[in-house]
């Protein structure tokens, strides 16, 4: 491969892309091609060594050891607090709880703020745009206490129609839960109009990040959300380690989500007391390895700046949606005005299956399928989509190879 395109706004993309091990290798005798990052993106080597520094080093558990390895553990653990309270603009580290995704964060939202502020007859609010995983835990606490779940409606360009907002509010709305920016579609929603529309009928906002923690700057405190959650290894970091972060006066009132060690007082036969928040929420030993490389995550953003990240993918983005719109039988899908990184398509007379497979032996890694958005795929009419999702690493230059991937299976297949 030449190196055509391999510098974004004031980045050197070539010296960043040798940060990541991973993207040296060849599949099916072709250099990787990566653009399945809205699954999990990869990792730089600062994340991967502080992998291995803590199981090679001072592997020990946390919080309760007084020798120098649970000392060192339970320093690097509690860093990483502090750096996520920064990354989210948290008004103090005791509003941080790690949990190990956006999946577990939100069950533990529902679960237990859902437990003891819905009954029956209230309303959840939820968009046409979600993860499955912002939409089951809901509907597993709705049939529970006999609520009901209501959905903000999607346009035909994958946007979310806020105009239904004042009819679908009302008293009756107790929760509001929206991601930041769809996985499915890239859509970056206006969820500081939702938040705000919200609050004024006294319901409480939870903010799905997921896709947005590697892209957008976030800032708790100006958004005002109640809760907000992320997942490390959508934004450079491991996999099974997230954040949740929420309003330290709900925090406060939930109950715990699981029982266990550290998230204890006092223990005896007759009655337990519970810690204080944060540890209330990490019962048991936690992702100690995977919360301490979280920090390098953070840090590898802050080095290269959101700004730069941002600027370079949107030249990325919009460099691939000219280039698929100018192949003949090639549909965009989520044409938004504001999108993180995320452009899903579909191909005339191919299954986005094959368009997969057939790209994959080309060495190019897209998401295929519903993408954990089923009554999405159902809104559009389709079964599912070829999706491409872009990080600070890729280049035009592998854009071209997959624009020729695809132009050679229409040719082979017609």
């Amino acid at each position: 491969m030449t190196t055509r395109a391999a510098t974004g706004p004031g980045l050197d993309i070539t010296a960043i892309r040798k940060e990541f091990p991973i993207l040296s290798q060849q599949i099916n005798g072709h250099p990787l091609v990566y653009f399945d990052n809205a699954a999990t993106t990869q990792k730089p080597g600062q994340v991967i060594k502080a992998l291995t520094d803590y199981y090679s080093g001072y592997n020990a558990n946390i919080h309760r050891g007084i020798h120098t390895l649970a000392e060192k553990a339970t320093k690097g653990f509690e860093e990483t607090r502090v750096a996520a309270q920064h990354f989210l603009g948290a008004r103090e580290k005791e509003e941080i709880i790690f949990v190990r995704g956006v999946t577990e964060a939100i069950n533990l939202v529902a679960r237990a703020m859902g437990s003891r502020l819905l009954k029956k007859g209230d309303e959840i609010l939820i968009s046409g745009l979600e993860h499955h995983s912002n939409i089951v835990p809901w509907q597993m606490i709705a049939e529970e206490v006999g609520a009901s779940i209501q959905v903000i409606p999607v346009s035909e360009n994958g946007e979310l129609d806020l105009s239904a907002l004042d009819t679908l509010l009302s008293r009756k709305t107790k929760m509001v839960t929206v991601n930041h920016a769809s996985n499915s579609l890239g859509t970056i929603n206006d969820i500081e109009t939702i938040i705000d529309k919200a609050h004024e009928v006294g319901a409480l906002v939870m903010i799905d990040g997921a896709q947005a923690a590697a892209h957008i700057d976030i800032d708790v405190q100006k958004l005002d959300c109640d809760f907000y959650c992320i997942s490390g290894h959508k934004m450079y970091g491991p996999t099974g380690v997230g954040v949740l972060y929420g309003k330290r006066e709900h925090l406060e009132q939930m109950p715990p989500y699981m029982g266990g060690g550290e998230m204890i007082r006092e223990v005896t036969f007759k009655k337990t007391t519970y810690n204080d928040i944060p540890y209330k929420f990490e019962a048991g030993t936690p992702n100690i390895a995977d919360v301490i490389a979280l920090n390098e995550a953070f840090r590898f953003i802050s080095r290269i700046s959101k700004d730069s990240i941002r600027r370079h993918e949107a030249q990325l983005l919009d460099y691939a949606a000219r280039q698929l719109t100018r192949l003949k039988g090639v549909r965009l899908v989520g044409t938004a005005r504001e999108k993180v990184s995320v452009q899903s398509f579909l191909v005339d007379g191919v299954h986005p299956f094959d368009v997969g497979q057939l790209l994959d032996a080309r060495g190019i890694a897209v998401r295929t399928g519903h993408h954990c958005t089923q009554p999405l795929m159902e809104h559009f009419g389709i079964e599912g989509t070829v999706r491409a999702s872009f990080a600070v690493y890729n280049t035009q230059e592998e854009i071209d190879a997959m624009i020729e991937g695809i132009s050679r299976i229409k040719g082979f297949l017609q």
